[in-house]
This record gives C-alpha cells, structure tokens and sequence, in this order.
C-alpha cells in the first residue's frame, strides 16, 4: 500500500466565498485518494519551514486578507521544492492583494467581474452573477479530458495574467454599451503553472458552493488537486 500524502487546506479571509464550506465540499476527495489532511486559518503555518516540507498539495481558499513577507517567502520555497498549490476563484486568485511575490507565484490576480447589464441591479452578489461560457481550450490535459466547454450563471472573472501561464480555459467578456472596455476581452478560466519543483493550478469559478458542485468545475477542481501534488 503507497504510503498516504499529506494535503494542507488553508481556509479564510472574506466570508462572502465560504471557505469553510466549499472546502469542506472537497476534503472527502482528498482523503478518498490516500491524503492525510490539516487544516489551517492563517496563512502563517506557510512560515513554518518544518510542516510545509512535509506537505505534498497546499489547496488554498483565503481571499483577501494579508500574509507576512515570511510567510508567502515560506510558500513560495515549499512550492519549489515541489508542494502543489491549488484553489479556486478569490481563494487563490485575489488573495494577499499587497503582495507581489504571491501574485507572481500564482500568475494571476482578480480585477473585476462586470455586472448585470441592466439598470435595476439586485442587492447583493447577485447583481454580478450573469451568463457565461467557459471555453475548454486544452481538451486533452488531465485536469480537462473529456470536458467539453459549459456555461455558468456566476461572477465572471477578468483576471491579469501573464504568457507564463499553460492556460486548459478560458472565458470571454462582452463588451457592452455601457461599459468602459470597446472590445471583448479574453481571460484564463483555468491554468496550471510550473514553479520550480512544484506545480500551481488555478480555476475561476466557484464563488459560491453551488457553483463548485457543477459537474465539470467539480470534476476540474478535483482532478487539479491531485495534478498539482507533489
């Protein structure tokens, strides 16, 4: 029997993602495939040389917030070394906004999700969440085969990025009459990103729990856990 890996879930900063639920949603999948999983509430642990070199796959849902210099300098050499990192929407791609060294690490940061194009926005959320396609553009990676591209009714997000990036899919923002941009604008859904040992994977959706049990975005996100492990 193949000694059992250890996942590392760290989980916090802005409510308005659950983070303790979407996690929830994916730690079974971790323990199903042989991971012994911890979980954490502060970025700090990343600092702590010792645990993160035992970690095989760190799967991150903390938006926003803040983490010391020490402690994304402790994920990023743990990742080189060869940890995954992994995580989905705000929870990896617009946390610790003041930090250059983490968005460079994850090879892209959240800008904006357009709202409804209407005058009447509802209260909430809500008035983000509009129609959508997620274009799978590498159908043969393991994180996609047999994927076919699928709409959602969630926040889309417009992301900057950079060519470093292997991108699996992508989404297309409008360009609408009353917005400020004069063209569609093309954005990564999903990518991977080698870091020296390590590997990184990223997926947009999943704003809400609901969006993460879609079938293909629970079925991306699961595969992506395990693809980006040591």
């Amino acid at each position: 029997m193949s000694e059992a890996k250890n996942a590392l879930v760290l989980r916090g900063g802005w409510e308005g993602h659950s983070p303790t639920a979407a996690t929830d949603l994916f730690i079974p999948h971790l323990e199903a495939s042989g991971y012994r999983v911890r979980v954490e509430t502060t970025p700090e642990v990343y600092a702590d040389a010792a645990a993160m070199a035992e970690v095989d796959l760190v799967v991150q849902c903390y938006t926003m917030g803040q983490a010391s210099k020490e402690a994304v300098a402790g994920l990023r050499r743990a990742v080189a070394a060869g940890t995954g990192f992994a995580g989905w929407h705000g929870g990896i791609a617009d946390s610790f906004r003041a930090s250059s060294d983490y968005l460079q690490l994850v090879g892209g940061q959240f800008a904006t999700h357009p709202p409804q194009d209407r005058d009447d926005l509802p209260e909430g959320p809500e008035a983000n969440y509009i129609p959508y396609t997620v274009d799978i553009t590498v159908p043969d990676h393991p994180v996609t085969a047999g994927i076919g591209s699928f709409d959602l009714v969630t926040e889309q997000y417009w992301v900057l990025t950079d060519d470093y990036n292997d991108v699996l899919a992508t989404t297309t923002l409008a360009a609408r009459d009353r917005d400020e941009w004069h063209r569609p604008i093309t954005c990564p859904a999903v990518w991977t990103r080698r870091w020296g040992r390590g590997s990184v994977f990223v997926c947009t959706p999943g704003h809400t729990v609901e969006v993460l049990q879609h079938p293909s975005v629970r079925t991306i996100v699961e595969r992506g856990l395990l693809w980006a492990s040591r």
